[in-house]
Protein backbone atom coordinates (compact mmCIF):
# COMPACT_ATOMS: atom_id res chain seq x y z
CA UNK A 1 0.00 0.00 0.00
CA UNK A 2 2.68 2.24 1.08
CA UNK A 3 4.03 2.02 -2.37
CA UNK A 4 1.02 2.49 -4.27
CA UNK A 5 0.93 5.90 -2.61
CA UNK A 6 4.41 6.75 -2.94
CA UNK A 7 3.84 5.70 -6.97
CA UNK A 8 0.58 8.30 -6.96
CA UNK A 9 2.96 11.30 -4.59
CA UNK A 10 5.94 11.17 -7.40
CA UNK A 11 3.12 10.82 -10.22
CA UNK A 12 1.99 14.64 -9.01
CA UNK A 13 5.32 15.82 -8.03
CA UNK A 14 7.27 14.83 -11.35
CA UNK A 15 4.06 15.81 -13.69
CA UNK A 16 4.24 19.01 -11.85
CA UNK A 17 7.85 19.76 -12.75
CA UNK A 18 7.36 18.66 -16.60
CA UNK A 19 4.13 20.30 -16.48
CA UNK A 20 5.32 23.58 -15.63
CA UNK A 21 9.13 23.36 -17.60
CA UNK A 22 8.79 24.35 -21.30
CA UNK A 23 9.62 21.91 -23.79
CA UNK A 24 9.96 18.98 -21.17
CA UNK A 25 7.03 16.48 -22.35
CA UNK A 26 5.75 13.28 -20.14
CA UNK A 27 7.05 11.37 -23.02
CA UNK A 28 10.38 12.10 -22.43
CA UNK A 29 9.65 10.79 -18.57
CA UNK A 30 7.80 7.41 -19.59
CA UNK A 31 10.26 6.61 -21.75
CA UNK A 32 12.65 6.79 -18.94
CA UNK A 33 10.37 4.30 -17.13
CA UNK A 34 10.19 1.52 -19.27
CA UNK A 35 13.86 1.58 -20.64
CA UNK A 36 14.27 1.31 -16.59
CA UNK A 37 11.84 -1.22 -15.76
CA UNK A 38 14.23 -4.02 -14.31
CA UNK A 39 15.18 -0.90 -11.90
CA UNK A 40 11.54 -0.61 -10.58
CA UNK A 41 11.22 -4.47 -10.38
CA UNK A 42 10.06 -3.75 -6.34
CA UNK A 43 6.55 -1.87 -7.53
CA UNK A 44 3.85 -3.90 -8.06
CA UNK A 45 1.95 -3.17 -11.42
CA UNK A 46 -0.92 -1.29 -10.20
CA UNK A 47 1.52 1.21 -8.26
CA UNK A 48 3.53 1.85 -11.58
CA UNK A 49 -0.10 1.98 -13.13
CA UNK A 50 -1.14 4.94 -10.66
CA UNK A 51 2.38 6.73 -11.06
CA UNK A 52 1.95 6.83 -15.21
CA UNK A 53 -1.62 8.15 -14.98
CA UNK A 54 -0.93 10.74 -11.99
CA UNK A 55 1.92 12.21 -14.14
CA UNK A 56 -0.19 12.04 -17.54
CA UNK A 57 -3.05 14.04 -15.86
CA UNK A 58 -0.87 16.30 -13.47
CA UNK A 59 1.29 17.14 -16.68
CA UNK A 60 -1.59 17.89 -18.76
CA UNK A 61 -3.18 20.37 -16.18
CA UNK A 62 -0.02 22.34 -15.28
CA UNK A 63 0.92 22.41 -18.67
CA UNK A 64 -1.16 25.56 -19.36
CA UNK A 65 0.47 28.03 -16.67
CA UNK A 66 3.82 28.60 -18.55
CA UNK A 67 1.56 28.67 -21.73
CA UNK A 68 -0.83 31.21 -20.67
CA UNK A 69 1.73 33.36 -18.30
CA UNK A 70 5.01 33.66 -20.23
CA UNK A 71 3.92 31.99 -23.91
CA UNK A 72 5.93 28.79 -23.65
CA UNK A 73 3.58 26.26 -24.80
CA UNK A 74 3.68 22.75 -26.77
CA UNK A 75 1.15 20.92 -29.13
CA UNK A 76 -1.49 20.31 -25.97
CA UNK A 77 -1.60 24.11 -24.70
CA UNK A 78 -0.79 26.22 -27.52
CA UNK A 79 -4.27 27.65 -28.51
CA UNK A 80 -4.77 28.26 -25.13
CA UNK A 81 -2.05 30.93 -25.75
CA UNK A 82 -4.20 34.32 -27.25
CA UNK A 83 -7.27 34.07 -25.22
CA UNK A 84 -5.12 33.43 -22.27
CA UNK A 85 -2.40 35.76 -22.71
CA UNK A 86 -4.58 38.69 -23.52
CA UNK A 87 -6.65 37.93 -19.93
CA UNK A 88 -3.03 38.41 -18.54
CA UNK A 89 -1.91 41.43 -20.31
CA UNK A 90 -5.62 43.10 -18.69
CA UNK A 91 -4.09 41.70 -14.87
CA UNK A 92 -6.12 38.32 -15.23
CA UNK A 93 -3.93 35.94 -15.81
CA UNK A 94 -5.25 34.00 -12.56
CA UNK A 95 -8.79 34.05 -14.23
CA UNK A 96 -7.48 32.54 -17.17
CA UNK A 97 -6.03 29.89 -15.17
CA UNK A 98 -9.24 29.54 -13.04
CA UNK A 99 -11.35 28.77 -16.28
CA UNK A 100 -8.58 25.75 -17.71
CA UNK A 101 -9.27 24.12 -13.98
CA UNK A 102 -12.94 24.96 -14.35
CA UNK A 103 -12.75 22.93 -17.49
CA UNK A 104 -10.31 20.35 -16.26
CA UNK A 105 -12.53 19.29 -13.32
CA UNK A 106 -16.11 19.91 -15.64
CA UNK A 107 -13.97 16.52 -17.13
CA UNK A 108 -14.99 14.38 -14.14
CA UNK A 109 -18.61 13.52 -14.82
CA UNK A 110 -17.80 13.81 -18.44
CA UNK A 111 -15.36 11.00 -18.36
CA UNK A 112 -17.72 8.84 -16.34
CA UNK A 113 -20.44 9.49 -18.81
CA UNK A 114 -18.67 8.85 -21.72
CA UNK A 115 -16.55 5.87 -20.95
CA UNK A 116 -19.28 3.21 -20.93
CA UNK A 117 -20.77 4.18 -24.51
CA UNK A 118 -17.31 4.79 -25.53
CA UNK A 119 -16.21 1.06 -25.17
CA UNK A 120 -19.15 0.06 -26.35
CA UNK A 121 -19.30 2.19 -29.13
CA UNK A 122 -15.55 2.84 -30.34
CA UNK A 123 -14.76 -1.04 -30.78
CA UNK A 124 -17.46 -1.06 -33.70
CA UNK A 125 -16.64 2.61 -35.33
CA UNK A 126 -13.20 1.94 -35.18
CA UNK A 127 -13.57 -1.33 -37.62
CA UNK A 128 -15.55 0.54 -39.99
CA UNK A 129 -13.12 3.28 -40.47
CA UNK A 130 -9.86 1.79 -39.93
CA UNK A 131 -8.95 1.98 -44.01
CA UNK A 132 -10.05 5.37 -44.35
CA UNK A 133 -8.54 6.65 -41.68
CA UNK A 134 -5.59 8.63 -43.72
CA UNK A 135 -8.44 10.04 -45.38
CA UNK A 136 -10.01 11.43 -42.59
CA UNK A 137 -6.54 12.94 -41.19
CA UNK A 138 -5.99 14.17 -44.90
CA UNK A 139 -9.68 15.99 -44.29
CA UNK A 140 -8.97 17.45 -41.11
CA UNK A 141 -5.32 18.86 -42.21
CA UNK A 142 -7.16 20.05 -45.60
CA UNK A 143 -9.97 21.82 -42.82
CA UNK A 144 -7.71 23.80 -40.79
CA UNK A 145 -5.85 25.11 -43.79
CA UNK A 146 -8.78 25.93 -46.22
CA UNK A 147 -9.83 28.37 -43.07
CA UNK A 148 -6.76 30.02 -43.10
CA UNK A 149 -7.12 33.82 -45.14
CA UNK A 150 -3.70 32.51 -46.27
CA UNK A 151 -4.30 29.29 -47.70
CA UNK A 152 -0.71 28.67 -49.51
CA UNK A 153 0.70 29.57 -46.55
CA UNK A 154 -0.64 27.65 -44.15
CA UNK A 155 -0.02 24.23 -46.83
CA UNK A 156 3.73 25.40 -46.69
CA UNK A 157 3.47 25.70 -42.95
CA UNK A 158 1.85 22.42 -42.87
CA UNK A 159 3.73 20.25 -45.24
CA UNK A 160 7.66 21.87 -44.54
CA UNK A 161 6.95 20.77 -40.81
CA UNK A 162 5.54 17.80 -42.01
CA UNK A 163 8.49 16.89 -43.60
CA UNK A 164 10.88 17.73 -40.26
CA UNK A 165 8.56 16.05 -38.76
CA UNK A 166 8.91 12.58 -41.15
CA UNK A 167 12.51 13.17 -40.79
CA UNK A 168 12.86 13.89 -36.88
CA UNK A 169 10.68 10.46 -36.30
CA UNK A 170 12.62 8.18 -38.82
CA UNK A 171 16.22 9.35 -37.71
CA UNK A 172 18.52 9.05 -35.02
CA UNK A 173 17.67 12.19 -33.45
CA UNK A 174 17.16 11.16 -29.44
CA UNK A 175 13.80 11.70 -27.81
CA UNK A 176 12.58 13.62 -30.84
CA UNK A 177 9.62 15.15 -29.72
CA UNK A 178 11.63 17.35 -27.10
CA UNK A 179 13.20 19.30 -29.79
CA UNK A 180 10.29 19.28 -32.79
CA UNK A 181 7.45 20.36 -30.66
CA UNK A 182 9.46 22.11 -28.05
CA UNK A 183 11.32 24.42 -31.42
CA UNK A 184 7.61 24.70 -32.89
CA UNK A 185 5.26 25.47 -29.67
CA UNK A 186 7.55 26.61 -27.24
CA UNK A 187 10.98 28.36 -28.30
CA UNK A 188 9.49 30.26 -31.47
CA UNK A 189 6.59 31.69 -29.02
CA UNK A 190 9.30 33.13 -26.62
CA UNK A 191 11.73 34.49 -29.20
CA UNK A 192 9.03 36.40 -30.62
CA UNK A 193 7.51 37.75 -27.35
CA UNK A 194 11.37 38.57 -26.69
CA UNK A 195 11.21 41.09 -29.41
CA UNK A 196 7.68 42.66 -28.37
CA UNK A 197 7.13 45.32 -25.67
CA UNK A 198 5.04 43.50 -23.18
CA UNK A 199 4.02 44.94 -19.97
CA UNK A 200 2.56 42.76 -17.41
CA UNK A 201 0.05 44.66 -14.84
CA UNK A 202 -0.52 43.66 -11.35
CA UNK A 203 -2.65 40.84 -11.20
CA UNK A 204 -6.26 40.68 -10.00
CA UNK A 205 -7.11 38.45 -7.45
CA UNK A 206 -9.87 35.79 -8.48
CA UNK A 207 -13.44 36.84 -7.25
CA UNK A 208 -16.16 34.51 -8.53
CA UNK A 209 -18.08 37.89 -9.11
CA UNK A 210 -16.49 38.38 -12.19
CA UNK A 211 -18.07 35.20 -13.28
CA UNK A 212 -21.54 35.89 -14.23
CA UNK A 213 -20.74 35.05 -17.87
CA UNK A 214 -20.28 31.62 -16.84
CA UNK A 215 -24.13 31.03 -17.37
CA UNK A 216 -23.77 31.73 -20.55
CA UNK A 217 -21.11 30.36 -22.23
CA UNK A 218 -20.52 27.36 -19.56
CA UNK A 219 -23.27 25.04 -20.81
CA UNK A 220 -21.56 25.80 -24.82
CA UNK A 221 -18.01 24.79 -23.64
CA UNK A 222 -19.23 21.90 -22.45
CA UNK A 223 -21.44 20.84 -25.76
CA UNK A 224 -18.55 21.59 -27.46
CA UNK A 225 -16.13 19.31 -25.92
CA UNK A 226 -18.47 16.70 -26.04
CA UNK A 227 -18.52 16.85 -29.62
CA UNK A 228 -15.59 15.97 -30.87
CA UNK A 229 -13.23 14.76 -27.56
CA UNK A 230 -14.72 11.13 -27.66
CA UNK A 231 -13.92 11.36 -31.75
CA UNK A 232 -10.35 12.65 -30.73
CA UNK A 233 -9.24 10.37 -28.53
CA UNK A 234 -9.35 7.26 -30.71
CA UNK A 235 -7.65 9.28 -34.02
CA UNK A 236 -4.00 9.03 -34.31
CA UNK A 237 -2.15 12.29 -33.95
CA UNK A 238 -5.26 14.54 -33.57
CA UNK A 239 -4.98 16.35 -30.54
CA UNK A 240 -7.09 18.23 -28.11
CA UNK A 241 -6.19 21.18 -30.47
CA UNK A 242 -8.04 20.11 -33.40
CA UNK A 243 -10.57 18.52 -31.23
CA UNK A 244 -11.22 21.84 -30.05
CA UNK A 245 -10.98 23.45 -33.69
CA UNK A 246 -13.92 21.42 -34.87
CA UNK A 247 -15.84 21.96 -31.88
CA UNK A 248 -15.89 26.05 -32.19
CA UNK A 249 -16.76 25.71 -35.63
CA UNK A 250 -19.69 23.66 -34.83
CA UNK A 251 -20.36 25.42 -31.55
CA UNK A 252 -18.89 29.42 -31.31
CA UNK A 253 -16.69 30.11 -28.32
CA UNK A 254 -16.43 33.35 -26.39
CA UNK A 255 -12.55 33.60 -25.59
CA UNK A 256 -13.08 32.53 -22.00
CA UNK A 257 -15.62 29.87 -22.68
CA UNK A 258 -12.71 28.63 -25.11
CA UNK A 259 -10.28 28.38 -21.93
CA UNK A 260 -13.15 25.96 -20.39
CA UNK A 261 -13.51 23.98 -23.45
CA UNK A 262 -9.91 23.39 -23.60
CA UNK A 263 -9.37 22.51 -19.90
CA UNK A 264 -12.03 19.65 -20.59
CA UNK A 265 -10.58 18.13 -24.16
CA UNK A 266 -7.20 18.35 -23.07
CA UNK A 267 -8.04 15.81 -19.91
CA UNK A 268 -10.95 13.59 -21.93
CA UNK A 269 -8.80 13.24 -24.34
CA UNK A 270 -5.90 11.71 -22.07
CA UNK A 271 -8.11 9.81 -19.98
CA UNK A 272 -9.65 8.15 -22.69
CA UNK A 273 -6.50 7.47 -24.80
CA UNK A 274 -6.46 4.69 -21.80
CA UNK A 275 -9.55 3.38 -22.55
CA UNK A 276 -8.55 3.24 -26.15
CA UNK A 277 -6.02 1.60 -25.36
CA UNK A 278 -8.49 -1.39 -23.19
CA UNK A 279 -10.93 -1.30 -26.10
CA UNK A 280 -8.70 -1.41 -29.18
CA UNK A 281 -5.38 -2.41 -27.74
CA UNK A 282 -4.08 0.82 -29.56
CA UNK A 283 -1.88 4.04 -28.16
CA UNK A 284 -2.26 7.69 -28.91
CA UNK A 285 -0.38 9.03 -26.13
CA UNK A 286 3.04 8.17 -24.42
CA UNK A 287 1.21 7.51 -21.12
CA UNK A 288 -0.98 4.58 -22.63
CA UNK A 289 1.96 3.47 -24.79
CA UNK A 290 3.85 2.82 -21.66
CA UNK A 291 0.83 1.21 -19.63
CA UNK A 292 1.01 -1.32 -22.84
CA UNK A 293 4.48 -1.86 -22.01
CA UNK A 294 3.90 -2.75 -18.58
CA UNK A 295 0.75 -4.65 -18.57
CA UNK A 296 0.29 -6.24 -21.82
CA UNK A 297 -3.73 -6.70 -21.38
CA UNK A 298 -5.77 -4.25 -20.00
CA UNK A 299 -8.73 -6.16 -17.50
CA UNK A 300 -11.33 -4.33 -16.07
CA UNK A 301 -9.70 -3.52 -12.91
CA UNK A 302 -6.93 -2.15 -14.37
CA UNK A 303 -9.26 0.37 -16.11
CA UNK A 304 -11.30 1.09 -13.17
CA UNK A 305 -8.09 1.78 -11.41
CA UNK A 306 -6.83 4.41 -14.49
CA UNK A 307 -10.45 5.93 -14.21
CA UNK A 308 -9.76 6.55 -10.54
CA UNK A 309 -6.51 8.10 -10.34
CA UNK A 310 -7.22 10.42 -13.21
CA UNK A 311 -10.20 11.64 -11.16
CA UNK A 312 -8.15 11.62 -7.98
CA UNK A 313 -5.40 13.41 -10.19
CA UNK A 314 -7.53 16.22 -11.82
CA UNK A 315 -8.84 17.09 -7.75
CA UNK A 316 -5.11 16.99 -6.52
CA UNK A 317 -3.63 19.03 -9.40
CA UNK A 318 -6.66 21.52 -9.61
CA UNK A 319 -5.46 22.37 -5.65
CA UNK A 320 -1.77 22.17 -6.65
CA UNK A 321 -2.22 24.72 -10.04
CA UNK A 322 -3.77 27.52 -7.75
CA UNK A 323 -0.57 27.46 -5.71
CA UNK A 324 1.66 27.35 -8.58
CA UNK A 325 -0.44 30.24 -10.47
CA UNK A 326 0.22 32.17 -7.62
CA UNK A 327 3.86 31.65 -7.40
CA UNK A 328 4.51 32.33 -11.31
CA UNK A 329 2.19 35.71 -11.28
CA UNK A 330 4.68 37.28 -8.10
CA UNK A 331 7.79 36.16 -10.04
CA UNK A 332 6.03 38.10 -13.20
CA UNK A 333 5.06 40.96 -11.55
CA UNK A 334 8.22 41.82 -9.80
CA UNK A 335 10.99 39.99 -12.42
CA UNK A 336 11.07 42.10 -16.11
CA UNK A 337 9.00 39.83 -18.27
CA UNK A 338 12.03 39.08 -20.84
CA UNK A 339 13.88 37.78 -18.43
CA UNK A 340 11.25 35.39 -17.36
CA UNK A 341 11.36 34.59 -20.86
CA UNK A 342 15.08 34.49 -21.09
CA UNK A 343 15.01 31.79 -18.67
CA UNK A 344 12.43 29.65 -19.95
CA UNK A 345 14.14 29.37 -23.36
CA UNK A 346 17.44 28.62 -21.39
CA UNK A 347 15.53 25.82 -19.74
CA UNK A 348 14.01 24.39 -22.94
CA UNK A 349 17.41 25.22 -24.83
CA UNK A 350 19.23 22.83 -21.77
CA UNK A 351 16.50 20.40 -22.07
CA UNK A 352 17.22 19.97 -25.58
CA UNK A 353 20.99 19.71 -25.22
CA UNK A 354 20.99 17.39 -22.47
CA UNK A 355 18.29 14.81 -23.33
CA UNK A 356 18.77 14.80 -27.89
CA UNK A 357 21.58 14.30 -29.21
CA UNK A 358 23.47 16.78 -32.27
CA UNK A 359 21.04 16.16 -34.44
CA UNK A 360 17.51 16.58 -31.84
CA UNK A 361 19.77 20.00 -31.26
CA UNK A 362 19.73 20.74 -35.51
CA UNK A 363 15.75 19.70 -35.64
CA UNK A 364 15.04 22.02 -32.37
CA UNK A 365 16.85 24.83 -34.48
CA UNK A 366 14.84 24.02 -37.51
CA UNK A 367 11.28 23.96 -35.80
CA UNK A 368 12.30 26.90 -33.82
CA UNK A 369 12.62 28.50 -37.64
CA UNK A 370 9.72 27.26 -38.84
CA UNK A 371 7.81 28.33 -35.79
CA UNK A 372 8.97 32.20 -36.14
CA UNK A 373 7.60 31.60 -39.48
CA UNK A 374 4.23 30.78 -38.81
CA UNK A 375 3.68 32.87 -36.15
CA UNK A 376 5.11 36.17 -38.03
CA UNK A 377 2.75 34.98 -41.05
CA UNK A 378 -0.28 35.47 -39.21
CA UNK A 379 -0.89 31.07 -39.23
CA UNK A 380 -2.74 29.38 -37.23
CA UNK A 381 -0.13 27.68 -35.36
CA UNK A 382 -2.45 24.29 -35.45
CA UNK A 383 -1.22 23.94 -38.73
CA UNK A 384 2.60 23.07 -37.41
CA UNK A 385 0.78 20.11 -36.68
CA UNK A 386 1.24 18.48 -39.85
CA UNK A 387 4.91 17.89 -37.81
CA UNK A 388 3.05 15.04 -36.74
CA UNK A 389 0.06 14.57 -38.99
CA UNK A 390 2.17 14.16 -41.93
CA UNK A 391 4.24 10.83 -41.01
CA UNK A 392 0.95 9.41 -39.69
CA UNK A 393 -0.67 10.11 -42.87
CA UNK A 394 2.44 8.58 -44.54
CA UNK A 395 2.38 5.33 -42.09
CA UNK A 396 -1.33 4.36 -42.78
CA UNK A 397 -1.38 5.36 -46.39
CA UNK A 398 1.85 2.39 -46.73
CA UNK A 399 0.45 0.00 -44.29
CA UNK A 400 -3.09 0.16 -45.70
CA UNK A 401 -2.44 -0.01 -49.23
Amino acid sequence: MLDFVLAIVAGLIIGTITGITPGIHINTITAILVGNLSFFSFLSINSLIAFIVSLAITHTILDFIPSILTGATDEESFLSVLPGHEMLIKGKGREAILLVLLGAVTAIPLIIIITFPFIKLIPIIYENIIYFIPFILIFISLYTIIREKKIWTALIVFLGTGILGYASLNSPVENPLLPLLGGLFGASSIIISLNQKISIPSQEPISFKNLKWIKKDYTKSLIGSLISSPFCSFLPAIGSGHAATISSEIVPQSRKGFLIMLGTINIIVMTLSFVTLYTLDKTRTGAAAAIKIIVDNLDKSDLILIIVMSIVSIIITSIIALFVTNIFIKIIEKVNYKKVSICMLSILLTAVIILSNLQGIIVFVTSTAWGIFAIKSNIRRINMMGCLLFPTIIFYLINNF
